[in-house]
């Protein structure tokens, strides 16, 4: 992924009949919901999307065995799914709307694609979902759908999820992977410098930077094998998992563009990235796929 393309930049006005983008967001620790740089990027990338109809949301902190469950609340509630944070995280409200018929569109797209998928109408959104799109969205105007990762999985199993859910940025709904490119909460420092990057950490997301760029969800699935310290940044899977959702949203028209991207606490990553592209490309990509080869 190149550096000089960011969301929102001089690219961007060329993007005009583009689909709603995909984003990958490093969700970080519910701290980061008070934290400002992250916050206005986050919400710079939000003021580009105009009114959407939902956000459906993958979030590293909802595992279920199978089926995939799918959110089905009109109103779900916030889950303060952790311990050892300041009480003025767990004072915060963020009063966001579900959408039960963008559900049901989850679960037909599922259902299409062989993935066993059920209605879940009690279960709440978790940090992982409200922390970002709270910061994202502070005034809860995009309602919101989350879909559970199974567990277990594998690499390809996540790809084939955001594949079908794909044709829903075609429907004015934004898709939301909320993991961690470098996320192993017993390296983190919590003295010194935070925000310089250890040596081990950034050496992992230079390489998987590498690859988003390049949309290779191949080397990204076998990160364990060829990326360096990969266990070491990613010592369980389901931080990592929500980046080839992402990835697996993809078509021929997008390019990925930088939304933020910094560390925090020494190894904690906070970058997060767009899929973006223009639907013509898409056409553009397949008339070309299907031109006759000349010899």
């Amino acid at each position: 992924m190149t550096g000089d393309r960011s969301y929102g930049g001089p690219e961007r006005r060329q993007a005009i009949a583009r689909r709603v983008p995909a984003l990958f967001v490093s969700h970080g620790s519910p701290n980061s919901v008070f934290d400002d740089e992250f916050g206005t990027a986050l919400r710079r990338f939000a003021a580009h999307q105009g009114q959407l109809e939902a956000a459906v949301v993958v979030s590293a902190h909802w595992e279920t065995l199978r089926p995939i469950r799918v959110t089905r609340s009109r109103q779900p509630e916030l889950l303060y799914d952790f311990s050892g944070m300041p009480s003025r995280v767990e004072r915060l409200s963020y009063a966001c709307r579900g959408n039960p018929p963008v559900a049901d569109q989850v679960l037909a797209l599922l259902e299409k694609a062989g993935i066993q998928a059920v209605a879940d109408a009690s279960r709440g959104l978790d940090h992982g979902t409200w922390v970002p799109m709270s910061l994202a969205y502070p005034s809860a105007r995009v309602p919101i759908v989350q879909v559970s990762l199974p567990l277990p999985a594998e690499a390809d199993e996540i790809v084939q999820i955001g594949k079908a859910l794909g044709p829903l940025r075609d429907r004015n709904i934004l898709l939301v992977g909320s993991g961690g490119i470098v996320h192993n909460l017993h390296r983190l420092r919590f003295s010194g410098e935070t925000h310089v990057p250890d040596p081990w950490a950034l050496a992992f997301e230079d390489w998987a930077r590498e690859q988003i760029g390049r949309l290779d969800i191949q080397a990204l699935s076998e990160y364990r094998r060829r990326a360096p310290h990969a266990l070491e940044c990613v010592p369980t899977p389901e931080h990592f998992w929500p980046l080839l959702f992402v990835l697996g949203s993809a078509e021929m028209g997008d390019r990925v563009y930088d939304v933020y991207e910094g560390f925090r606490y020494g190894s904690l990553s906070l970058r997060s990235f767009a899929l973006a592209g223009r639907r013509r490309d898409d056409l553009l990509g397949l008339a070309n796929a299907t031109k006759p080869r000349v010899r």
